[in-house]
């Protein structure tokens, strides 16, 4: 499994532009929206076609005016990030594929890469191509078991439990640093009738393993947690029990409407104070109102053994490429526009994100204070993971769905629910 050490990470510098997805348009398949750029002089007869699942209104502008703006011209279409997941497979394996497709770092890019999938772009990374200057740490993301680079990062974020200061403050309470604390927190909430957690699980289920990767993070340490999703260790472990065992604690204090929210649903209870606190990625930024932002907060998931190193989870966003593409010129052309300096701060600006860029050429001096505290943040941790799926697979996060959503209805069954886990996911490793 591909790690990033906390030195490596800090050299990814700058602001990260957005929690990007991709998605893919064929002839069978529908997509929400569709926007070109001018065709200026040296654009190709075939214009590159951009498959993306920024759905979300200010990411999706942001990805909208850059296309316009991209000289060559550009189509681009947008699709809902769970239609994307499970269409990936055949908008790859097409005849006449989308030629960039928005995707994360990692071990799934890594996986369609060894099946001959993905375009081979170690040029950017050499030279004066526009990788050229990334870290090392994004270059090894970026890497296939080849040696070759099949993947352009331009943004990652961290998870953290985000909350509202003014809600914090009229409640109270103080952001907890241990695990005691934490629960102790959530008691006082419960007794003032406030849902101290809210997570949507509905038509997003995979929200539920942010709070599985931590606790197992904070039970059992980061080297465990990779080597848990891959496949080296069983779900039915007494080690994953312990994690369940800290999630139980959890349930009495989540909102039970969560069950039926999508993730950005689910920012509503925090931002009319009827919940306190949500352990999501810092694209929640996109999801509350704007006069919200600068009243939003966070702190890390409380320390549960201090003696294990402290982990986060960091994504790693970006773009790669088809094999397939029937202009691979063109393709690189629009992957080099898109990790540009220029195009990476015009699309945190449009974007209203609090992610941070990977070009050591964006000017960070206007950001944020949430993002500066987030770049802050990941600096005093001790490693950085990226999250359920990225470093597993999308297989094997379909499996965690299925079993957290199971745990989150039905607590008493965890023994037959992670039995049946680790069967899910054996045939996932064998397949």
């Amino acid at each position: 499994m591909s790690t990033v050490s906390r030195r490596d990470f800090l050299r990814l510098t700058g602001t990260m532009a957005g929690a990007v997805a991709g998605a893919g348009a064929l002839g069978a398949c529908t997509t929400s929206s569709s926007s070109s750029g001018g065709s200026g002089a040296g654009a190709s007869t075939a214009k590159v076609v951009l498959q993306s699942s920024l759905s979300d209104p200010d990411p999706k502008k942001a990805l909208q005016a850059l296309v316009e703006a991209y000289p060559r011209g550009a189509t681009l279409n947008t699709v809902a990030i769970e239609q994307f997941r499970a269409q990936l497979p055949t908008y790859l394996n097409s005849s006449n594929p989308p030629d960039v497709l928005t995707w994360y770092a990692g071990s799934v890019a890594r996986d369609y890469a060894s099946k001959g999938l993905l375009l081979d772009v170690s040029d950017l990374w050499t030279g004066n191509g526009v990788c050229a200057k990334y870290s090392d740490a994004l270059k090894q993301l970026s890497t296939d078991e080849a040696g070759k680079q099949i993947f352009v990062p331009t943004s990652y974020y961290w998870w953290g439990v985000f909350y509202r200061k003014s809600a914090f403050a009229k409640w109270g309470v103080n952001a907890p640093s241990t695990w005691d604390q934490f629960l102790g927190v959530c008691d006082d909430l419960k007794t003032k009738n406030i849902h101290a957690l809210t997570m949507g699980t509905g038509s997003t289920p995979w929200v539920a393993s942010g709070w599985f990767d931590y606790l197992d993070l904070r039970v059992n340490g980061a080297k465990f947690h990779r080597e848990l999703l891959a496949g080296q260790h069983s779900f039915d472990s007494p080690e994953v029990h312990a994690v369940m065992d800290r999630y139980a604690e959890l349930l009495p204090y989540f909102d039970p409407n969560g069950r039926s929210y999508a993730w950005q649903q689910a920012v509503t209870p925090l931002v009319q104070g009827k919940a306190a606190m949500y352990l999501v990625g810092a694209f929640i930024t996109s999801a509350v109102p704007a006069d919200v932002v600068d009243d939003l907060d966070f702190f890390r998931v409380p320390i549960i053994d201090d003696s294990l190193p402290v982990a986060e989870e960091a994504p790693t966003d970006g773009y790669f490429a088809s094999a397939k593409t029937h202009n691979a010129k063109g393709t690189r052309q629009m992957l080099s526009y898109l990790a540009s300096p220029a195009s990476q701060q015009k699309f945190i600006e449009l974007s209203k994100s609090s992610n941070l860029p990977t070009s050591p050429s964006v000017d960070t001096s206007n950001f944020t204070p949430l993002v500066k505290k987030g770049i802050a943040f990941l600096g005093e941790t001790d490693e950085i993971t990226q999250f359920f799926n990225r470093d597993s697979s999308d297989e094997l996060q379909t499996t965690a769905d299925a079993a957290l959503t199971k745990f989150l209805d039905k607590p008493k069954d965890v023994s037959s629910i992670l039995a049946d886990w680790q069967s899910s996911a054996s045939r996932v490793f064998k397949s």
